[in-house]
């Protein structure tokens, strides 16, 4: 099984400059409380938006499936498959020196 933490939580960003850096000449950034700007999103923000919802109740671990192998393991009947294993994790080791290339 690969573990993959692509997909990032993100949450909303603060508007403003809460150190006062860059206010004293006039180049910092405003302050749009009340200013009656409008920020559009994109559609795919949106579904961004609700699919980050609708995960947020999903386990991040199946613990029905740890439990099958914590019973197997004191049982003594977990095989594993070497050469699975390590085909694997060659794949694995391919997969992340090519991402660092690009």
């Amino acid at each position: 099984m690969k573990i993959d933490n692509l997909l990032k939580p993100v949450g909303p960003t603060a508007v403003g400059d809460s150190q006062g850096k860059g206010k004293a000449n006039g180049h910092g950034p405003k302050d749009v409380e009340g200013s009656g700007e409008k920020v559009n999103l994109s559609r795919l923000s949106n579904q961004l938006k609700h699919a980050e919802a609708s995960l947020k109740d999903v386990p991040a671990v199946d613990k029905a499936k740890v439990e099958e192998i914590k019973q197997a393991i004191a049982e003594g009947k977990f095989k594993v498959n070497a050469e699975v294993v390590a085909d694997k994790l060659i794949d694995t080791v391919k997969e992340l020196l090519s991402t660092r290339k690009a």
